[in-house]
């Protein structure tokens, strides 16, 4: 692969970017899924050329830290183990989002990993779609009942009856549970994705490199009049997209046809080490599919496990470290690198979070919180409930999710230490005005 790589902060597996403790590379899996092989040759090259810290992210991609001198050998393994784009330039336009649930999910209408493939190559494959940025996105929602619906994307599909017959509602910079702007027919659901893209490009100035970019200044009916000249859309009245179910990441959970279970595991904060992942590994070819699929939630899947052997699935993913009760306060927490390994994070979010679950526990609460060492909220894509914004080493803001208020939601206490945080939030619990 000899193709030059852009200029991008974003880190790809072909480009590893500098951190204060050492090389980020981003790993980025098909439909989130890997097999146990190639969740193996992640844990050998973490353990090999990095500092032993793999991380799950919040788009169901993997990183590895700390990565020292030899870019070379680590990308190498990683291509030899099937983890690579087919050129060096489509790496960075391999942002395709699906339900981790795709394709066994009991409440999907559609499996789209078949689609996914499709879009897959054709953004590898074709060389103007690796003018896109390395942001844009792309989600493919089924609708599965195990969704992320809350993490916009500047071109969304979900499948939804119509006339009693499936098809695709679709739209612009934002989410499935937003007002979509049109439908297209299953069959040309490939074909819009091509339509959207080459007419963004077309539209789009160098400095709009997102799709909102774009919207600011042509309207949605602009770019709907224009799709229509390229391929059938049909209307689309009344929708409502079914939020999924709570929890449904963690802990097993029957497939389609009842005859196997998936079981959903949160790695502490998103993070774990070569002996975890080749465990989770080892356990996937023993006792399920033989495939791992990584969430939006920074967690994973184990699919295809006989529903006798989940107890000791279970019991054997507990013993390597990793989460798989909604009822520890430890798998309701995301927190980014913090001040350890990144030079604008102003405080160790991961050790703050951790001591946050200790003394929440004990109170039974399990709140969904984000830690943000800055303002940039690389942890997470979508607003939490509750989200603690560093100012200072062990100080925070706290801030409430609210509809009527833009960035982070409702301001509520300035400067709070751990302990403050975790006392304010179980009084709050506690009160019956949030009952």
């Amino acid at each position: 692969m000899s193709q030059a790589l852009r200029p991008s902060a974003c880190p790809g597996l072909l480009r590893i970017v500098q951190a204060l403790d050492g090389g980020i590379c981003r790993i980025k899996l098909d439909g989130g899924s890997i097999n146990a092989f190639q969740a193996c040759a992640v844990a050998d090259a973490a353990e090999r050329f990095a500092g032993g810290v793999i991380e799950a992210t919040n788009r169901g991609n993997l990183q590895i830290r700390g990565i020292g001198s030899e870019h070379a050998a680590l990308i190498n393994s990683m291509m030899a183990a099937g983890l690579g784009p087919s050129s060096a330039t489509g790496d960075d336009v391999r942002n395709l989002m699906l339900s981790p649930g795709a394709g066994i999910d009991q409440q999907m209408l559609v499996d789209t990993r078949p689609l996914a493939a499709q879009v897959l190559a054709t953004l590898q494959c074709h060389e103007r779609f690796h003018d896109l940025s390395a942001k844009f996105a792309v989600q493919l929602d089924g609708g599965e009942s195990l969704v992320m619906l809350e993490h916009p994307h500047d071109l969304w599909l979900s499948a939804t009856r119509r006339d009693g017959e499936c098809v695709f509602a679709f739209g612009f910079a934002g989410c499935p549970v937003d007002q979509p702007v049109g439908a297209v027919m299953l069959e040309q659901a490939h074909a819009l994705v091509v339509a959207v893209l080459e007419l963004f490009l077309e539209l789009a100035r160098p400095e709009q490199t997102r799709m909102r970019h774009l919207l600011a200044e042509c309207s949605p009916e602009v770019l709907i009049a224009r799709l229509a000249e390229r391929l059938p859309l049909l209307p689309i009245e009344a929708w409502q997209r079914n939020a999924g179910a709570d929890d449904l990441h963690i802990g097993a959970h029957l497939q389609r046809g009842a005859e196997h279970v998936y079981i959903g595991a949160v790695p502490p904060l998103g993070r774990l080490d070569p002996a975890m992942l080749r465990g989770v590994a080892h356990l996937a070819l023993e006792q399920g599919d033989g495939s791992l699929r990584f969430t939006p939630w920074q967690s994973l899947l184990l699919p295809g496990v006989d529903p006798r052997a989940a107890p000791e699935v279970i019991h054997k993913l507990e013993q390597l470290g990793l989460r798989c009760s909604a009822d520890a306060a430890l798998a309701h927490l995301i927190a980014c690198t913090g001040a350890t390994g990144c030079g604008k994070g102003l405080a160790d979010t991961k050790g703050d979070a951790r001591q946050l679950a200790t003394l929440l526990q004990p109170h039974g609460k399990t709140l969904n919180v984000h830690l943000s060492g800055c303002s940039r909220s690389c942890a997470a894509a979508h607003i939490a409930p509750v989200t603690l914004l560093a100012v200072a080493p062990g100080r925070y803001d706290l801030y409430l999710r609210d509809a009527a208020q833009s960035g982070f939601g409702n301001l509520h206490a300035r400067n709070l230490t751990i302990e403050a945080v975790a006392a304010l939030l179980d009084a709050r619990s506690r009160s019956p005005l949030d009952a």
